[in-house]
């Protein structure tokens, strides 16, 4: 990798990673690296900026923050094929990104980037617009958005909780209506957020696959759906006369959905890239740690390893 040209982004209003910024920052312009710096958060948007003033190839972007800051970059750097190299600083979980321990010796970790000493990981994301009546219409009245977690389909109202039924076409077949606080789209990446909250599957991410999970279904019966990663699933809102229904990317409101407007969620052609640094990394470890899994609470021997 060559380090000519450099996007660090961190967590707006986080001291702590505004402090690794200017490090990093510092010691990349010492090597002869144009750095596009700035704050990220849901006030604080840099990538556009970044991309429109860059007049030579972005080599990588160096995120600072939670997976709420490395969801961001994905959505606006994968389609330029960036890599991203996140680093849990002022985060919680941190399933998208690399530990700060593993982060301390930041001039090893240039030397190792510029000896292409790392692995790219390769993430499926999905994409999503809104269509105006019948399948027939092929315009969307909204941009095209793009998530690397989720998509979620569900009402939001400032002083109730608002019930919704969702229609779900799959390929053009009607396959369930829904009753419930809403519908999640996940990738297999997205499967360890929102969507397992909701008692969706955990899948593997180095899968391609799209995972449908009711939030809170008045059935018993409608149950989380793992469908390939061609399909294309139609959401349309029934009885919606509060005009609440919205659609969500990653956590993050997109737009709103009239009556008469569907959905369409389907793969994007894009893939975001993620910089590994980590020697042996392990899809498992990184569940162990985060879910508190086998003996992370309480450690029992196994004997039948001797």
């Amino acid at each position: 990798m060559q380090l000519k040209q450099v996007i660090i982004a961190y967590k707006a209003r986080d001291s702590q990673s505004k402090r690794w910024a200017e490090i990093c920052a510092k010691q990349l312009e010492n090597r002869g690296c144009h750095v596009l710096m700035g704050p990220s958060g849901p006030k604080d948007n840099p990538y556009p900026v970044f991309l429109a003033s860059s007049n030579q190839p972005i080599d990588m972007a160096l995120v600072l923050g939670g997976d709420g800051t490395v969801l961001t970059s994905a959505r606006h750097l994968a389609p330029a094929g960036i890599p991203i190299l996140g680093v849990n600083v002022g985060g919680h979980l941190g399933f998208l990104t690399e530990s700060v321990d593993e982060f301390q010796d930041t001039e090893k970790v240039w030397d190792r980037l510029l000896e292409d000493r790392y692995a790219i990981q390769r993430r499926m994301m999905l994409q999503a617009a809104v269509y105006e009546g019948h399948r027939t219409n092929l315009e969307p009245v909204t941009e095209r958005y793009l998530s690397l977690n989720e998509f979620c389909v569900k009402p939001a109202s400032a002083d109730r909780m608002i019930t919704s039924i969702l229609e779900m076409e799959i390929d053009g077949e009607v396959v369930d209506q829904y009753v419930g606080d809403g519908l999640i789209i996940s990738t297999p990446t997205g499967s360890t957020g929102y969507t397992v909250s909701a008692n969706g599957p955990i899948m593997h991410d180095g899968m391609e696959a799209v995972t449908i999970t009711p939030i809170c279904p008045m059935s018993l019966s409608s149950r989380p759906l793992v469908l390939p990663p061609g399909v294309v699933v139609s959401i349309w809102p029934l009885g919606d006369y509060d005009l609440s229904t919205k659609l969500w990317m990653d956590g993050v409101l997109s737009t709103s959905i009239w009556p008469g407007h569907r959905v369409d969620v389907r793969m994007a052609e894009c893939r975001a890239k993620f910089i590994v640094l980590r020697e042996n990394n392990s899809y498992y470890q990184t569940l162990r740690e985060k879910l508190l899994w086998a003996g992370t609470r309480v450690r029992y021997s196994n004997n039948h390893r001797n």
